[in-house]
C-alpha cells in the first residue's frame, strides 16, 4: 500500500486532463464552429437597412413612425 494515493493521482490527473481536452475539442467543432459558420452565413446576405424598413413599416420604433 506504500505510495497507493501517488500511483492512483497521477493516473486520475492524466485521466482528468484528458477528458477535459476531449470535451474541449467536442465544444469546438460541435457548437463553437458551426455557431460561427452560421453567423456568416446570415451577415453575408443581411441588408440592415432592409431590416429597420420593415421594422418601421411594422410599427416597432417610437422615435422612426412609420411612412
Amino acid at each position: 500500500m506504500r505510495r497507493l494515493l501517488a500511483r492512483r493521482m497521477k493516473f486520475h490527473l492524466f485521466g482528468a486532463f484528458f477528458v477535459s481536452v476531449g470535451c474541449a475539442a467536442l465544444y469546438k467543432f460541435g457548437v463553437a464552429d458551426p455557431r460561427k459558420r452560421a453567423y456568416a452565413e446570415f451577415y453575408k446576405n443581411y441588408d440592415p437597412m432592409k431590416d429597420f424598413e420593415a421594422m418601421r413599416a411594422a410599427g416597432v420604433f417610437e422615435s422612426a413612425p412609420p411612412k
